[in-house]
Parts: structure tokens; sequence; C-alpha cells
């Protein structure tokens, strides 16, 4: 069962505290979260600014419950001492009795950032993580020897994160989310220096970002054109009335769901027609990475677009950018270090969301590589890149199941390791009210076969019925380069050689990858086909691309050729033969 948050004494600080703030942050997030999404105009009107802000939490919480329920079992505190919080709940019920604390204060408050930190979504999800991670910075931290109470430390605590989001942001605005954190500092540091207990600290808090975002519309203009408050500040109000709420025991009173401000400004009746003109995708990637490379980074991505936020530290960032090239943001992380859990939307699909209109159908594609995925999203399809080796979790599937914003969803997951994880996020985005077909795609290339055959017009079932017909009729290969001497199925091969794979297999091993692709090709086409598809990887110059198409022309008059490039990430050549 979930753990039942409890109110906390009022001038006490521990780590329970963090668990009851983090599981009635999640349920506030979670009641307020479509209202939030309903007033999102700024910086982009793209109507996901509740439910990003809810992912992150229900990240940080979950990783503070993990953290809650690993120190329980080492400890020996058995199964009466597991708890789980919020979304995710584990099985028992928590040991509120004071006789045995699971996890200290710091373990707690560093647990939660670094689950915000990993889970960050969107602009408004990057900076909640920031802003965690400065409570952390200072509730974390070892004593310093300075007579101050748990009031002052949450004061104290409130400035930190305050000041490190603003300092995460390229170029701060004022009447977003920053204001109302800058806000609810000032008010925490005040009711401090009146000597108020942490309950007293948080309450201020509250009251002065509640204040601040009721002043947002006439800070922002996009905000007073639309007549709403900001909608990652109506979420920080949120967060901070469960932190209230957590060491009083006195629940917020309840606000106007939508936020909104008492009078529109003058302007576009249609808030999303503001910021059109704008970049076109949004990419947040994981970085591990040096300080001073990301300080470098940072000027980069700063003359590529805008929004720009980066958070984290120790070697680890969350990098959000707005950009109308996705692949040179990306190769802007693979320069400073190793980017990870790479996620680009495209603000065509995110704008329509904020208009309130959900697509019948939408299509979610897997793909390794930078210019399969711009080449999908132009198809239509919500994608999600994913680096060689690595297999997306299915928490990030199911993130893209619901960035698609459609009441059917096709899921192309592109390779057969990654089956289970889009047949859990299926099933999980299927309890959400989405009907969620799974097309068993081993390659790339069949997805794009898929896609190719893709009808959002036509009958659902009759739709997954041709796609996977589609998918079905493309036999797929691939080159690769062995990295060391192993023994395959075509024989062993040394390091440096070409790897001809046909439908998943080694089917013989070359030196050279032009001269390799041909053979591959020459096998593929043995039993017929109408359409090769050849995917070109980074490295690979085009004039191999020229001499396969004369070499398919020349020995099967019948059949055409397209070529795409792969991309960073993809492999050095990608064959599909329907």
């Amino acid at each position: 069962m979930p753990h039942e948050a409890q109110p906390q004494p009022a001038d006490e600080l521990d780590a329970e505290a963090v668990r009851t703030w983090s599981s009635l942050a999640l349920a506030a997030l979670g009641r307020a979260r479509y209202d939030i999404d309903a007033i999102n105009v700024y910086p982009v009107a793209d109507a996901d600014t509740g439910t990003n802000l809810y992912l992150t939490a229900e990240s940080a919480d979950r990783a503070l419950t993990e953290t809650f329920e690993n120190a329980a079992r080492s400890t020996g505190a058995g199964a009466g001492a597991r708890a789980g919080t919020g979304a995710a709940a584990g099985s028992g019920t928590a040991d509120v009795t004071g006789a045995a604390q699971p996890t200290s204060l710091a373990e707690a408050v560093r647990a939660w950032a670094h689950g915000a930190l990993v889970g960050a979504r969107g602009n408004s999800g990057t900076i909640l993580a920031q802003l965690l991670r400065g409570v952390a910075d200072v509730l974390g931290a070892e004593p310093d020897g300075r007579q101050t109470g748990p009031g002052g430390l949450l004061a104290h605590a409130l400035t930190r994160a305050a000041e490190e989001a603003y300092a995460a942001v390229a170029h701060p605005v004022e009447g977003t989310m920053l204001t109302v954190a800058g806000a609810a500092a000032r008010a925490a540091e005040a009711a401090s220096s009146a000597a108020g207990t942490a309950a007293d600290v948080a309450r201020a808090a509250y009251d002065g970002a509640r204040a601040a975002l009721a002043e947002t519309p006439g800070q922002l203009a996009a905000l007073g054109r639309a007549g709403v408050v900001d909608a990652g500040g109506c979420g920080l109000v949120a967060v901070l009335g469960a932190l209230w709420q957590a060491l009083s025991g006195q629940e917020p009173a309840a606000q106007p769901p939508t936020g909104r401000a008492a009078t529109p400004a003058p302007g576009p009746a249609d808030p999303c027609e503001q910021h059109e003109d704008g970049p076109a995708y949004e990419v947040i990637y994981l970085l591990e990475a040096s300080e001073a490379a990301v300080a470098e980074l940072r000027a980069h991505l700063d003359g590529l677009g805008d929004s720009l936020v980066v958070v984290g530290g120790d070697g680890l960032w969350n990098v959000h950018v707005h950009v109308d090239d996705p692949g040179a943001a990306v190769e802007a992380g693979v320069v400073a270090g190793r980017p990870y859990r790479i996620r680009i939307t495209h603000f065509g699909d995110e704008r329509r969301r904020g208009r309130g209109e959900r697509a019948q159908r939408g299509v979610v594609a897997v793909v390794p590589g930078e210019g399969l995925a711009g080449l999908c999203a132009e198809a239509g399809a919500t994608t999600v890149l994913v680096r060689p080796g690595e297999v997306p979790a299915t928490a990030e599937l199911l993130d893209a199941v619901r960035r698609a914003h459609a009441r059917e969803v096709v899921l192309l997951p592109g390779g057969t390791e990654l089956r289970a994880a889009a047949a859990t996020a299926a099933e999980q985005a299927r309890a959400e009210g989405v009907r969620v077909a799974v097309i068993p795609t081993r390659s790339a290339v069949q997805g794009l076969a898929a896609l190719a055959v893709h009808d959002p017009d036509g009958s659902f079932d009759e739709d997954v019925v041709a796609m996977t017909a589609a998918a079905g009729a493309t036999r797929y290969g691939e080159l690769a380069v062995a990295e060391r001497q192993s023994f395959t199925s075509a024989g062993i091969c040394q390091a440096g050689d070409v790897l001809g794979l046909i439908d998943g297999d080694v089917a013989l091993i070359g030196a050279g990858l032009p001269e390799t692709a041909e053979a591959v090709l020459d096998r593929m086409l043995g039993s017929g086909g109408e359409l090769v598809t050849l995917v070109l990887g980074p490295e690979v110059p085009d004039a191999v691309a020229e001499r396969l198409e004369a070499y398919v022309q020349s020995g099967h008059l019948a059949v055409d050729t397209v070529t795409y490039r792969g991309g960073r990430y993809s492999a050095p050549l990608l064959i599909g033969v329907e």
C-alpha cells in the first residue's frame, strides 16, 4: 500500500519529513497535472508543463522510495519497515513510531534530487530538478558549526535552490517559475529571521510563492495576453504547499484549478500562435562530463537555440535546449562527454497538444541514429533515439507514447532486445486508456517500411496489419566492424574485419565495406526484391552509396534504390530489401 503521509513536528526536518513532502508533492502535481498543462503558454505553448513536472516528481519519488527500502533491508528492518511513496508505492507500511530511522536526512535528500535529475522532463522539470538539488546541497551537507535551527536551515535550503535554478538557466526571464522560487526563498528567510519554526518557514515560502505567481501575468507578455499565470510557477506552488502540509499537517486551501489570471490582456485568442517562429525541436539528454566541458557546452548550445537549461553536477548533468538542428545539439554533447537517454521532440506535435487536439492515431519509433530520428519525425512518428548497445527503459517508451498524444498508438521497437520493454510500456499505456499495438520490428529499416504504408485515416486494425506485413516482408542487413577476434556463424573474425549480417546473423566476413556490402546485397536479392533501402552511417562517404546503387541497378534492373543518412549513432550501413 502507498506510504501514508504523516505530519511532522513543527520544528523537525528529517528523512521522514522529506519522504512525506515527496509523497504529498507527487499527489498534488498529479491532481493539478492536466490543469497546469492547459495554461502552459511559455516558453512554448506545448501543453506539457504539468505532465513534465509530474513525471519529474515521480522519478524523484521512486528514487527516494528505493533508498528507504534498500536501507530497511540492509539494517534488517524487514518487510514491515518497507514503504512506498506516491506512484512508486511498495507493498509494506512505514514504521513511523520513531523506533528506527531507515535512512538519514542527507541520504534522503540526495536520492530525491538525483532521481529528479535523471528523470527530468522538459524545461519545467529540469528546473524543478535543480531546485531539489539546491535543497539537497544544504540539507544533505555536513553541519558547518553555525547555530541555526531547522527553520533557518530550511530557509537557507530554499534560498540555495532559487540561486542554483537561476544559475542553471542561460537567460533567466522574470514572470516564470524562477520568479516564484525567488519570492518563496525571500519569504522563507524573513520568517526564519523572526525565529519561525520549520513549519512557519514552509508556510511563508508557500504564501510568498502564491503571491508571486499571481503577479506573473503582469511580468511576462505571453502570460498577460493569454490571461494565465505561469504554468511552471503554478506547479512549484503545489510543491511548496506539499512542504507546508508535510511539516504542519494542514492541507493548503484549494486553488482555482487552472490558475488563470482574472482578466486576459488584449492579444491572440490562441496562445499557441505566440511561438510559431521559435525553434522546431526540444532536445534533452543526460550527460556524463566534467564541469569544464559543460561550461564550453553551455556556450555552444546558447548559440544554437534558446530555453537552455543545464542542471546537475559531480559529473552528471541534464541538458535541455530548444533548437532547429537537433543533431548539432546532440553532437555538442558528444564533444563534451557521453550523452544518453536522448529525447528529441518536434514542437509541431506539441503545439497540436497545446490547442487541445488529440490525434486519433500516432506512431512511436525507436531509432539508432539522429538522421533516422529526423526521417521518422518527418513521417509523423514520435521518436526515441538510442545509442548502439543501449536499450531504452520502459519509462522512456511509455513517455514517448504519452508524447504522441493520440488515442491509438503503433509502437515500432526496432530490435528484438526491446520487445519486452515495448510490451510493458504498451500494457501501462493501455491502463491509461490508450490503444497500443506493438509491431515486432527487428531493425530500423523494417520500421521505415512500416511507416511507408502507415494510414492514419484507416481503421486501426487494418493499419496495424498493413504495417506488420510491410515490416515482415522486409529483409534486413547490417554492416559492422569487428572490435576483436571472435567466433561467428560465418567463421572466426579478426579485429577490424567487416561483418555482413543478414536478418541478425553474421552471414559473411569481408575486408572492406563496399565489397562486403555488395556480397550482402547479392544474397539478400537472391530471393527477389522490389526496393533496396540503404542507411549510411556518419563515417561512410557518399561514394559508397553511389557504388552500391550502381551495383544494384546493373544486376537487378527492376529494383529501385533509396538512400538515407542515418546520422550519429547509426551503424556503418543498414540495408533493407522489400
